[in-house]
């Protein structure tokens, strides 16, 4: 968005400030009173920081309604309004390096210290809330609101088991106000929209928004049926207790007194330690469990916040660093669709170039033709795109007032755009799909030798992308079976193929021919079997050729396998061209151990199902799935009546909820090695 310099002309800055002023408030509105928000929040920092740089070079364009002047909208009207007895202020943003240590410059002139230590907690995308308690009682909740009056939740709030209704300890304060944060964590974002569909209802379009959703509800017992959490990290009023020394003294107490607070917080020393904090949390955050948007920095000690204070709106010994905008405005310039290896047609927004994430985007995914039709995306729309870490771009939503009047519904093609076969779509998927084949279509025929090459695959390192559109392209191979017959000459010609890169590709081409059958049967690219269902496979019937044979009665015997996915698989062996295939593969020299068909063997937990839930100490997920199958049990994604174990780790999320609905047994990562050791 462009931003003026309106410093030279007044009146111009008049008319800039009102507009920002209007437009801020519109989208203020719909941020935190209708829960919806209009534009990406990154659009409106820079609304924002353009509105105080205008007032700052001329205060007397400051209103008394100016956005700047206060946090956040106005409590809803069918709310109780509540009077904080510590306004709950909000935070200034720092994006670049340069933001941070310019923050770090000015504690230090303001201590007149050399060094200060900050605490730092994550920035959570939820919703603020204030908790009052009295005599270690809690006694009500309330909404930020606008800073100083907020809305009262407190009926919503008695639904959050995290929260207690009674402090514990021995140091409990006669009055406290203690500010967190209410989320969702992913995992039950994701139930919760799988319910909404279920249902027929809106799903949300982040945690951030479901959260509020849900606890802004006039009815608790909607929001007693979806799950959210709270992190304490502030203090509002206290009486009949001495404040802790500093911030991170604060959150020890917090916990000893039966609060949640977040385990991810440190302190640090300077300007280097928050910066080296900040890359090192931006790495992981796709790990968390939750949403967060930033990282929050304070001078620890309160002394010292006490003597930097406030400016306008917020404190001078606290700021919010944010991640690069994982939302961001463009416009959408053409809907294609591209074809997956399944034959999966899959509309794909084409972009005018935006940075979002931390990269530039030209392309989202539209996912299917009705998810095109639920959002109503149109070509020349304005839309909101979300990019997260490595996720593929995908568009959120569009802007109803920018729509112009010439925007074009996309209209799925009925024949495919790469081999020309018809596109069909059965009733019972939402997925359409090119019926060419890989023998017919060349995208397919690249997406499954690109499946096959997979690291969970075949793992042929050095066979990317790029190097097998080449070769499908200039006819080299038809089917993964090509691949080993391939030459040095042909491969050393192709474009970015030196001698010794072609070389290398030839010897992971002979280094993979050793395998598993598993690794073998999840390579062929069979519909609905993935790394899982393969295991299941390879350990029922030990050799390929029973596996060939089987019928979907056979089929519907092993673990996993239901009627759609025996079906699937059966339909694939009967297809002359699959069975080819498979010979072809052999008669390279691919090759494995097997035996004769057999029963499963009897292990110490066979018949068992584990599902595993949160971080465990010192296991990752694939090894303590391997020490769960390699004692005869299966490792599930969900939790049932039937599952017979569920392994909780740290931060463990909706599965150890289900699991105490359901009694099932729950045991720690000690637990589990104890169970397998003794077995």
């Amino acid at each position: 968005m462009m931003q003026c310099d309106f410093s030279a002309s007044l009146p111009d800055g008049q008319a800039r400030a009102a507009w920002l002023r209007s437009e801020l408030n519109r989208h203020g509105h719909a941020y935190y009173v209708l829960d919806n928000p209009s534009i990406p929040d990154a659009e409106y920092d820079k609304l924002f920081s353009e509105l105080q740089a205008l007032e700052a070079a001329h205060p007397a364009l400051i209103t008394v309604d100016s956005p700047t002047h206060r946090v956040g909208g106005p409590p809803l009207p069918q709310f109780a309004q509540v009077t904080h007895s510590v306004p709950m202020l909000s935070l200034n943003n720092g994006f670049e390096e340069g933001d941070i240590l310019a923050f770090d410059r000015r504690v230090k002139d303001g201590l007149q210290a050399d060094q200060v230590n900050y605490a730092i907690d994550l920035k959570f995308d939820g919703l603020a809330i204030n908790l009052r308690y009295e005599n270690g009682v809690f006694v009500q909740a309330a909404t930020r609101g606008d800073g100083a009056t907020g809305e009262d939740v407190t009926a919503n709030i008695r639904t959050i088991r995290s929260i207690p209704l009674r402090l514990r300890g021995t140091k409990v304060p006669t009055l406290i106000d203690v500010r967190g944060e209410v989320l969702m964590f992913k995992s039950d974002f994701s139930t919760l929209n799988a319910r909404q569909r279920e249902l027929g209802q809106k799903e949300f379009a982040n945690p951030r928004n479901a959260a509020a959703g849900s606890l802004r509800q006039l009815d608790s017992r909607i929001t007693a049926q979806r799950t959210l959490r709270f992190f304490s990290y502030g203090i509002g009023a206290l009486e009949g207790s001495d404040l802790p020394e500093s911030h991170s003294a604060l959150l020890d107490w917090y916990a000893d007194l039966g609060l949640p607070v977040c385990n991810e917080r440190t302190v640090v020393k300077g300007a280097d330690g928050l910066l080296h904090y900040f890359r090192n949390i931006g790495q992981s955050r796709m790990q968390l469990p939750y949403e967060i948007d930033g990282v929050v920095y304070k001078v620890n000690r309160f002394v010292e916040q006490k003597t930097l204070g406030f400016v306008s709106r917020a404190p001078r010994f606290a700021l919010a660093h944010k991640f690069p905008a994982e939302e961001a405005l463009t416009t959408v310039q053409d809907i294609e669709v591209q074809v997956g290896r399944t034959g999966a047609i899959t509309p794909v927004a084409r972009l005018a170039p935006v940075f979002v994430g931390g990269v530039t985007v030209t392309n989202a995914t539209l996912h299917n033709e009705d998810e095109v039709a639920r959002k109503d995306i149109r070509i020349g729309d304005t839309v909101i795109v979300r990019r997260a870490g490595d996720v593929i771009p995908e568009v959120v939503s569009f802007v109803p007032e920018q729509r112009p009047s010439d925007a074009r519904k996309f209209l799925m093609p009925v024949s495919c755009p790469v081999c020309g076969s018809p596109i069909v779509k059965l009733e019972e998927e939402a997925i359409a799909r090119c019926s060419g084949g890989w023998i017919k279509c060349p995208a397919q025929r690249k997406g499954g030798v690109m499946h096959f090459a997979s690291r969970r695959a075949l793992d042929i390192e050095g066979l990317g992308e790029q190097l097998i559109e080449q070769l499908v392209d200039k006819h080299a191979i038809t089917t993964a079976a090509d691949l080993y017959k391939l030459g040095f000459t042909s491969l050393a010609a192709l474009e970015r193929m030196a001698n010794k890169s072609a070389q290398n590709v030839l010897d992971a081409l002979e280094k993979s021919k050793a395998t598993t059958l598993a690794r073998f049967i999840y390579g062929l690219g069979i519909r609905h079997v993935g790394e899982s269902t393969a295991k299941a496979l390879a350990h029922h019937f030990g050799n390929l050729d029973a596996l060939l044979v089987a019928n979907e009665e056979q089929l519907l015997a092993v673990a996993d396998v239901g009627p759609v996915v025996a079906h699937s698989i059966r339909q694939f062996f009967l297809d002359p061209l699959n069975v080819e295939l498979v010979a072809q593969l052999r008669a390279a020299g691919l090759h494995w151990i097997e035996g004769p068909q057999r029963a499963p063997e009897i292990k110490p937990h066979s018949g068992k199902t584990f599902v595993l839930t949160g971080t465990l100490p010192t296991l990752t997920r694939d090894a303590a799935v391997e020490m769960i199958e390699a004692a005869g049990a299966k490792v599930a994604g969900s939790v049932s009546k039937k599952t017979s174990y569920v392994v909780a780790g740290e931060d463990a999320g909706s599965k150890l909820l289900k699991a105490q609905e359901l009694g099932v047994a729950i045991i720690d990562e000690a637990g589990l090695l104890q169970l397998l050791r003794e077995s």
